[in-house]
């Protein structure tokens, strides 16, 4: 059996080839290489019709062939140099190696040999891609370099222009280490090579390299140490941009210690360098290592120890004389740099006195001052203005300027933006989030200081919206953007913060029914439309639908009956990304505000250049020196780090809300790098003769330039070395009081008088203030003009207390939560359903003095249906404080005008403070104000949970309603309780008649300067 067994065994055919499991294998592997071919190809073809649509091909193109000549250059010299040097190492290799085999290398020699060419094709590929791909990376500074010139700026110490640091010493840089990386890479390939086929013996006693091995090894290293030389040189100029301890640029040290280590380390390492190219003939490596040692000690005592030695027993005795002078080029050329050179410094006595004759030149300078608090008011905005749940605005409104009947008046306003988190969840397909809900509708906007468009005062009955009088809104008579223009403006909003990743617009037919749901200008209805811009991409053939299909894992563009021949795909669409992506040179403000101009929603966009290769200019952190409470991005940056040195407000740009056209603008005509890329990049910024008159009013100083340079001037605003040195004058800005975190106060824009006159309302400024360091006093108030059309735009003006006893910011709002008054008005809110919101605490110099001023608003706690409503303003101003529903009020009660501290509110809702209608359903004359009061809040309660429920539903016009009918209840029940005897802490009587009566009481006749003001939480 067992031989039988075995013959069958033998006589069996041997295994088939797993022919088909290969076949799959390699099918699998062809397949996933043509997908991700695919998928690179279809990004790399969307991305160019994008550009082509917006008309910036001449970008993609430059850019894409710049980037490709360099990976090609730089890919090919390096695999070419390696490869060369393999290849001669190979050649000059020993025909016959006279030793026994070291290490086992014959085997693979053998193993190598069948394949050696196909070897080394490979390894070049791979450095092809490595070292392209390193190159293709500097394309902004081979362009820099190519087209850069000079600043006008020269360096202190090396005499030697700006523009060298900026535009050639970066290029110079990478030449020099692409130079060494090729000559290591170079070294180690000829070197194991050699090693392989026995050019290098180490096994041997003597003789361990042939000829040729020593000669071309000793030629790599001698270019290397050669390079090596040319690095130090150029390390010398850095020293001007290194960030030290005390400043960046050159110190004492360097110059006496750094410098000349420098130069003898140039000079030792073109010795080694020619000592490793005599070696190709003198066949010794003594002199050569005794080079290489030399360098390498050098390197050590000179580049490490000397220098500490230096800095240790020669400057730290006596720091501020041996670096005054180092100080001083710092100082002049930081103020240089951040363009601080001409800043208006005038000395102020703030002498400000709470005498009821200063009320009416005090009151006629703060009419204008902003209350409504863009940081604050979103869900306000939200709630009354959005009109569906499907909208929204952005988390910080912005703050702009328009002529009004004569005046420029301060707008907080905001873009009602498509929010496709607002659609239920069971809508959320494809058409309808990528056809049918594809852009937003119009501008939300409120005048900042609470008045109408006429800037007269407002009554309290006219408060229907949370304290809030529209500019532009939904409802009837909130149109005063409209009525700027002769025929409107275009409201639908395609291109914004929260637009969708994409939408596919257009129909096949002029017949067909709109499919895009907008709103009509009522806010009740809806509207269809079909979007008809020039902005998008066309996608109206099969090849282009199924590029974007690829693109976006999306079959339905090839599926859908919604994607025709006239379809176009919207992408990319946040206005600061597009302005990115068609000038990736530059740093982007992270504040893209919106305008009216022209009969069109515009994104105004300020792009920066910027640098961190100034010669002595303090670099710092971009992010750290925008950082404030309302900050929650840094930007968009170009440059690999975030720490900077120079900057520039080079580009206005502005995108279209509708069609996304991006137009970019020449600013900074006198910037050098802006003048760089204009040679780069021909053609894609307009001259600045070309901004029209309409935009011009709307451009404004942007707000991360002025707070970089307010974190610079905090502390070179001191001019003298020797003081500057000692630090006793240094400034900070102060921490925003209201601030949960440690975030430093924002900017605010605002109306004031720069040089601290009462001659009129101010010019449209963006103000901050300083502390002395680690102090609560104040030190400074800031600002610059703001307004583009103004001649002086851009001047940045300090007054400078000259007194240490002036309160800052942090002392203020102490203040404030200290004062009895404050505390008094405050009450209910905090033990009630509504919580006191603090405003922003703004600072503004008037009348010989210094005003501080806040909102505060309420909001229902623990309700996602409650939005903040403006209830009372807090002064202070020479050293009293004053609480009052509006600005008006709380000026009379810190100036003593009227006896009464908080004047009664008329009710806003327009149905009573009387004891008959204080219950809100005939009862008052029954109950005491106590019981009033909670009736009322009762009621509120229903009203704001029927709200919710109303919501769920997405019932807004119900839900506004009731949100409206529960913000009336509670305004009547803070009258009732504001009005009984003894105010807000006062008992009520005990059978309710006084109560009742004392509700109904009008207030009195010397309440308020100003009948219409004098309760109304909006005036």
């Amino acid at each position: 059996m067992s031989e039988t067994y075995d013959e069958e065994q033998q006589g069996s055919p041997p295994p088939r080839p797993r022919s088909r499991s290969r076949a799959l294998v390699i099918t699998g592997a062809v397949l996933v290489v043509a997908f991700f071919a695919l998928t690179a190809f279809a990004s790399f073809y969307t991305e160019r019709l994008w550009f082509g649509s917006v008309g910036y091909t001449s970008v993609f193109t430059t850019v894409l062939w710049t980037r490709v000549g360099m990976f090609a250059v730089f890919g090919l010299l390096m695999a070419l140099v390696v490869c060369v040097n393999v290849v001669i190492a190979f050649r000059t290799r020993p025909l016959f190696v006279s030793m026994p085999d070291q290490n086992g290398l014959d085997r693979y020699r053998e193993a190598v040999n069948p394949i050696r060419r196909w070897l080394v094709l490979a390894v070049g590929a791979v450095l092809l891609v490595f070292a392209g791909t390193s190159g293709a990376g500097q394309w902004r500074t081979f362009m820099l370099w190519r087209n850069g010139g000079e600043f006008g700026y020269d360096d202190e110490h090396f005499g030697r222009d700006a523009g060298f640091f900026v535009f050639d010493l970066p290029w110079l840089h990478y030449l020099v280490d692409f130079a060494m990386a090729t000559f290591v890479v170079a070294l180690l390939a000829a070197a194991l090579t050699h090693y392989l086929y026995g050019g290098i013996r180490l096994q041997v006693p003597s003789e361990r390299l042939t000829g040729a091995a020593q000669a071309q090894l000793s030629v790599l290293l001698g270019l290397f140490v050669l390079a090596k030389a040319g690095d130090y040189y150029l390390d010398r100029f850095d020293l001007a941009t290194d960030a030290g301890g005390l400043i960046t640029g050159i110190t004492y040290t360097d110059a006496n210690a750094v410098l000349p280590a420098k130069n003898i380390l140039i000079g030792i390492s073109v010795i080694c360098a020619v000592l490793f190219f005599l070696n190709v003939w003198r066949r010794t490596w003594t002199l050569p290592s005794v080079g290489i040692a030399l360098l390498a000690l050098s390197a050590v005592l000179l580049g490490i120890i000397w220098p500490g030695i230096v800095q240790q027993f020669q400057v730290n005795p006596s720091e501020a004389d041996r670096e005054e002078e180092y100080i001083q080029a710092n100082i002049d050329a930081t103020r240089t740099a951040y363009d601080l050179e001409d800043v208006q410094t005038t000395e102020y006595q703030s002498t400000a006195t709470a005498d009821a004759g200063n009320f009416s030149q005090v009151d006629g300078q703060v009419t204008s001052v902003p209350l409504i608090d863009p940081r604050l008011v979103r869900d306000t905005f939200e709630q009354t203005q959005q009109g569906r749940a499907y909208y929204s605005v952005a988390p910080v409104l912005d703050v702009d300027r328009y002529e009004i009947d004569g005046v420029d008046r301060a707008l907080v306003l905001g873009v009602r933006e498509l929010d496709q988190s607002g659609i239920p969840a069971g809508d959320r397909n494809w058409s309808n989030l990528h056809t049918t809900y594809t852009h937003g509708n119009g501008l939300i906007a409120a005048f900042a200081n609470q008045r109408t468009a006429t800037n007269a005062p407002v009554a309290a009955s006219e408060d229907n919206d949370g304290g809030i009088v529209w500019a532009e809104g939904n409802q009837a008579g909130q149109d005063t953007l409209s009525n700027l223009g002769d025929e409107g403006y275009e409201s639908r909003i395609y291109f914004g913060e929260q637009s969708p990743d994409y939408s596919v617009v257009g129909k096949a037919d002029a017949d067909d029914a709109d499919v895009e749901l907008g709103l009509a200008n009522d806010s009740e209805t809806d509207q269809r439309t079909t979007y008809d811009g020039d902005g998008g991409v066309d996608i109206g053939n099969t090849f282009d639908q199924l590029m974007f299909a690829v693109k976006y894992g999306e079959p339905n563009f090839l599926l859908s009956g919604r994607v025709n021949e006239n379809s176009k795909v919207l992408y990319d669409r946040n206005p600061s990304e597009r302005v990115q992506k068609v000038a990736p040179w530059l740093t982007i403000d992270s504040d893209a505000y919106p305008a009216l101009i022209d009969g069109r929603v515009q994104w105004i966009v300020d792009g920066y250049t910027t640098t961190d290769r100034f010669p002595g200019a303090e670099k710092e952190s971009f992010a750290t020196m925008i950082d404030d409470s309302l900050q929650d991005n840094v930007g968009l940056q170009p440059i690999p780090t975030d720490e900077i040195n120079y900057m520039r407000n080079a580009v206005k740009a502005t995108v279209d809300a509708y069609d996304g056209t991006v137009t970019l603008y020449e600013w900074d005509t006198e910037d050098p790098i802006l003048r760089a890329w204009e040679g780069a990049f021909p053609g894609t910024v307009q001259p600045y003769d070309s901004i029209s008159e309409e935009l011009m009013e709307h451009l404004r100083y942007p707000e991360d330039l002025f707070k970089v340079q307010r974190y610079q001037f905090a502390r070179y605003h001191v001019t003298e070395a020797n003081d500057w040195y000692q630090g006793n004058d240094r400034w900070e800005v102060p921490e925003d009081p209201n601030s949960a975190s440690t975030s430093l106060q924002p900017p605010y824009r605002l109306f004031a008088n720069q040089d601290g006159s009462t001659t009129s309302e101010g010019e449209w400024s963006l103000t901050s203030v300083f502390v002395p360091f680690e102090r609560n006093n104040l030190a400074s108030f800031m600002s610059v003009d703001s307004d583009a059309t103004s001649d002086t735009y851009g001047q940045l003006s300090v007054l400078e207390l000259q007194d240490q006893t002036t309160p800052g910011p942090g002392l203020i709002a102490n203040e404030f939560a200290q004062d009895e008054g404050v505390r008094d008005a405050l009450l209910p809110y905090s033990q009630g359903t509504s919580d006191p919101i603090f405003g922003n605490l703004l600072t503004l110099p008037v009348e010989d003095g210094l005003i501080y001023i806040e909102p505060v608003y309420a909001v229902r706690s623990a309700s996602s249906s409650g939005y903040p409503i403006l209830q009372f303003v807090l002064v202070s101003y020479g050293d009293e404080v004053g609480v009052g529903r509006s600005l008006t009020d709380a000026l009379q009660v810190a100036l003593g005008v009227d006896d009464t501290e908080l004047p009664d509110p008329v009710d806003p809702g327009g149905n009573g403070g009387n004891g008959g209608n204080g219950g809100g359903n005939g009862g008052g004359e029954d109950l005491t104000v106590d019981q009033q009061i909670a009736q009322l809040l009762d009621q509120a309660q229903e009203a704001f949970d029927a709200a919710d429920a109303a919501l769920a539903e997405q019932d807004l016009a119900e839900y506004q309603a009731q949100n409206q009918e529960a913000q009336d209840l509670i305004s009547q029940a803070i009258t009732l309780a504001q009005s009984r005897p003894g105010g807000v802490g006062g008992s009520d009587s005990s059978d309710g008649s006084d109560g009742g009566d004392t509700a109904g009481d009008e207030p009195s006749a010397d309440a308020s300067a100003s009948p219409s003001e004098s309760a109304s939480p909006t005036s």
